[in-house]
């Protein structure tokens, strides 16, 4: 069964954790926005949602950090954060782990992943969920691309990584719907915490909106260190959906800097 949605969305924090903090009318046109996209999503009737995300430390540490891991269980809790803080009340999530392993058996057709049996699910995932599967219905199957410990997963393997996920998702029977996850301009956890790079972000999502390769690959951990901070590493997980819509064009369905959330919150999604 072909993919039948691809989009991105902002997972940081602050958007459930510090949500009375924020200007109403931005934020209440941010949450619409994600309102929308589950919508979409719903209608898609997907069997299973992959969630590209960029963890956190929850599970992966640096004595065992893998470039890609693809969870593989009947269900997940979480948040592994506390729930006063983050603003969501703890869940157990479902899984398909016999689904999950035909997923990644196809996956490692086309590029080497690691998979686990046991996630504990942190806010990079838990907060799309949130506002995407509210009711905790739709079966997920998480996926982790190493934006966090240095030596970082390469740009051009997480677009391949993308084109793996896709090529997964079409040799299926069941319907995929596909979300990456993760920050564009951000310095989490930094006395910067709250920065926001407009300018950069509007051109990243330029080229994303366009899906083009060759300019979405034209960026370097340095730069995007520089210009983007640390948080911007995720741009790996939009990269990898990117990639799995090859061809596709996407629409910006979202986009303002809101400092108190400390990222440049985003709703995007394909054509496919």
């Amino acid at each position: 069964m072909p993919l039948v949605y691809a989009g991105v969305c902002s997972h940081a924090p602050g958007i459930t954790g510090r949500s009375d903090q924020a200007e109403p009318e931005v934020r209440d046109a941010f949450y619409d926005a994600f309102d929308a996209m589950r919508a979409d999503v719903e209608a898609s009737q997907p069997d299973a949602i992959v969630v590209i995300a960029a963890e956190h430390f929850a599970n992966f540490f640096m004595n065992n950090m893998p470039s890609f891991a693809i969870g593989m269980s009947d269900h997940y809790d979480g948040p592994i954060e506390d729930p006063g803080w983050l603003g969501i009340d703890k869940q157990r999530v479902p899984g398909n782990a016999e689904l999950s392993l035909r997923f990644i058996s196809e996956v490692m057709k086309g590029s080497d992943v690691s998979y686990a049996e046991e996630w504990k699910f942190d806010h990079g995932i838990m907060v799309p969920l949130h506002f995407l599967t509210p009711r905790y219905d739709t079966p997920v199957i998480p996926v982790n691309i190493n934006c966090q410990g240095p030596p970082l997963t390469p740009i051009e393997r997480a677009w391949n990584f993308g084109e793996s996920i896709r090529a997964a998702a079409d040799a299926l029977p069941e319907r995929i719907a596909l979300v990456g996850t993760g920050g564009i301009s951000h310095w989490p956890a930094t006395p910067d915490s709250g920065k926001i790079n407009t300018e950069w972000d509007r051109d990243f999502l330029d080229r994303w909106a366009r899906n083009d390769r060759d300019a979405l690959l034209d960026y370097d951990d340095l730069g995007v260190y520089a210009e983007a901070g640390q948080g911007g590493f995720e741009i790996r997980t939009f990269l990898a959906v990117s990639a799995a819509a090859q061809g596709a064009t996407g629409t910006i369905h979202f986009y303002e800097p809101i400092p108190i959330f400390a990222v440049g919150c985003t709703i995007a999604s394909y054509a496919i």
